[in-house]
């Protein structure tokens, strides 16, 4: 079976006021349509420029990424980003934020009568319906959230990837979310690729956990298989001997030999 996507050698080089700096180095990896991948490891190790990569916002110096056969070289609606701001268009409500992405990926291919239902069907996804009529800043810092993953889903991209989506919220808040995504993921069964600094949520979340070790020069020092059965339940794992296990591998990992 052919890999979904797959980053191959890909390694990134920048040059900071003259003097070269290279950020990455043979990055290999190879996600499954469906996987829920999580990137982890200390600031500084690229997590951010992975996924920069994989959206086709920086161009690998060395190697490339491929996505069902073909080549990233640029931006595409098939790869959505939800960024840790939510980056909403303060001056457009809930919906409008969510209908401007259906207009912009889908002009000319979707029908303006089917616009309005399917923008509904993905606020509805995220819980965000009954908000749809409000701006930005009437809503809390969760529920842009929410609008931000809504706007990404609504663009049904190949590849879901969210750079610390949830890392500005609060503990509750952030659970919450965490729940709606599981739920989303396994009722979409799409591909996301997640950034996050939470071990427990990488667990949480992931069918893969990707432990970057610390730069220059970074690359993947471990991948970690999670084998836990879906749906999960963040209660039930608590005690979970395999969860704990999983945990304490991500937590060796980033406290021990990392380089």
């Amino acid at each position: 079976m052919q890999c979904y996507l797959e980053l191959s050698n890909v390694g990134i080089e920048f040059n900071t006021n003259n003097v070269p700096f290279k950020a990455l180095s043979n990055v290999n990896l190879k996600v499954n349509k469906g996987d829920f991948v999580s990137l982890i490891g200390h600031s500084g190790c690229g997590k951010s420029t992975i996924l920069n990569i994989i959206a086709g916002l920086h161009q690998a110096t060395e190697g490339g990424v491929i996505l069902e056969g073909r080549q990233v070289d640029s931006p595409n609606p098939d790869r959505a980003v939800v960024f840790q701001n939510h980056a909403l268009l303060p001056w457009l409500t809930v919906y409008e934020n969510v209908e401007l992405a259906v207009k912009q990926v889908f002009k000319g291919r979707r029908p303006a009568s089917e616009v309005k239902g399917w923008v509904e069907h993905n606020l509805d996804l995220v819980s965000m319906t009954h908000a749809k009529d409000k701006l930005p800043h009437e809503i809390s810092g969760g529920m842009k959230q929410r609008v931000g993953i809504a706007r990404g889903l609504s663009m049904e991209p190949k590849v879901l990837l969210m750079d610390e989506p949830f890392g500005a919220l609060d503990a509750l808040t952030r659970a919450h979310l965490q729940d709606e995504l599981m739920r989303i993921h396994s009722s979409l069964n799409n591909t996301v690729i997640m950034i996050t600094h939470d071990v427990d949520e990488a667990v949480l979340l992931s069918d893969k956990i990707v432990m970057l070790t610390v730069g220059p020069e970074a690359s993947i020092g471990e991948l970690l298989e999670v084998n836990l059965e879906r749906p999960r339940d963040r209660l039930a794992l608590a005690d979970d001997t395999a969860y704990i296990g999983y945990r304490n591998d991500v937590l060796r990992f980033l406290y021990g030999g990392t380089h």
